[in-house]
């Protein structure tokens, strides 16, 4: 009886996971025929414009959350929630599954985010992501200016400094960017420790293989991180993002397997 029970429980979730990008889709193009066209006609301003899609956004993102969460798909626990209600942060964090950005996204005010080039024109994506403004990451040697600028505005700019998810094996190794940004926009960091168990969705994973039991997604809010530990004494700006780089690396690799 309890293979059984086993059995369609894995049945269900298999579904209402497909259930669940079915939903995301499908959301995403009405926010772009329904919802935002409205905001161009009811919202003069641009910059109020970008503000109020944002937090249609982070409503629908946090709406989608509490979905999955209904239909068995996954649980979740949300800790130091309250590090994040400032503006202007920058916002690290790991990236251990596909939907660590809708996360991040439903629970941060006014976020900002880079997003693949290819998202400004996928049917499902490009309505939100142009109407709410977000950084495409094509902008060449641009790219780190447009995320200091978002940042002056108030904006808070969650990046994935390993600029993939994590592959199978869990080893994080990380980019520049994330350094980059930070020291040459003279910018403390706040990380965001984000685990995911049993694994799923992860780098190379096929949505219908779901884990054995229900997914619990852990996201823990950690202590701002001064870059001016790494930016003092002359040291020049290259020298500060690679060691910086290299902390951030042993950071969350430190942070994941003590969690774990």
């Amino acid at each position: 009886m309890r293979d059984v029970m086993a059995r369609l429980s894995l049945c269900w979730r298999v579904f209402a996971t497909g259930l669940s990008f079915v939903v995301f889709g499908v959301g995403g193009v009405l926010l772009r025929v329904l919802v935002f066209p409205l905001l161009n006609v009811f919202v003069w301003t641009p910059h109020r414009r970008v503000r109020a899609a944002r937090t249609v956004i982070r409503r629908a993102f946090r709406a989608y959350v509490e979905l999955m969460r209904m239909l068995g798909v996954l649980r979740y626990d949300v800790r130091g929630l309250e590090k994040l209600e400032r503006g202007g942060l920058l916002i690290l964090a790991n990236h251990p599954t596909l939907i660590d950005t809708v996360f991040l996204m439903a629970f941060v005010k006014n976020a900002d985010c880079i997003v693949k080039s290819a998202l400004w024109n996928n049917p499902f994506t490009r309505g939100p992501v142009r109407a709410a403004g977000y950084i495409r990451n094509d902008s060449g040697a641009g790219l780190v200016d447009d995320c200091i600028a978002s940042l002056e505005h108030g904006n808070n700019l969650i990046v994935f400094p390993e600029g993939t998810r994590t592959p199978v094996n869990g080893l994080i190794s990380m980019k520049r960017g994330a350094a980059n940004i930070a020291v040459r926009g003279a910018r403390d960091m706040t990380p965001v420790l984000i685990r995911c168990e049993p694994a799923t969705l992860g780098k190379g994973d096929k949505w219908w293989r779901v884990p054995p039991r229900r997914v619990l997604i852990q996201i823990a809010v950690q202590d701002d991180l001064a870059v001016a530990e790494f930016t003092g004494n002359g040291v020049s700006e290259v020298l500060a993002a690679r060691q910086l780089t290299e902390f951030l690396q042993n950071y969350f690799t430190g942070k994941c397997q003590s969690h774990a």
